[in-house]
């Protein structure tokens, strides 16, 4: 099963609280609290069960219908990103690709063929999220 983003970024969170509190990073060079307040970890995580909600009640779906789940993951992340409640926080490129990785692997999972499906569109499979992303 593919792990959602803010389960690997909370990790990373840890990891350096624990290297501070070791002693073995500088306070000067930690920083990943201010990347992922938790008001952006929750928001990112509701939008991506959404999306796990909208593509297991998919059932032989169109392209159409996978489009539109993929869409609706993309405006919602979106809105996100562009939230002034996150003090400023957002996606940047690391969050990016893992966001994009994630939603291609649930895909996946679930049985819709991400290359077929971008193939029949004549896109890459990288661009399935193309259309609407602003992050």
């Amino acid at each position: 099963m593919a792990i959602r983003p803010p389960v690997n970024w909370r990790a990373g969170m840890a990891e350096e609280a624990r290297a501070l509190e070791a002693g073995t990073l500088d306070p000067e060079c930690a920083g990943m609290v201010e990347l992922y307040p938790e008001s952006l970890l929750q928001a990112t995580e509701q939008a991506l069960q959404a999306f796990e909600e909208d593509v297991s009640a998919l059932t032989a779906p169109s392209d159409a219908e996978v489009f539109d789940s993929i869409k609706k993951v993309v405006l919602r992340l979106n809105a996100i990103n562009e939230d002034d409640r996150h003090g400023g926080a957002g996606f940047c490129t690391d969050e990016r690709e893992q966001l994009c990785e994630y939603i291609d692997q649930t895909l996946n999972e679930h049985g819709i063929d991400v290359a077929a499906l971008a193939a029949r569109t004549g896109i890459d499979r990288a661009e399935i999220t193309d259309f609407w992303r602003d992050w």
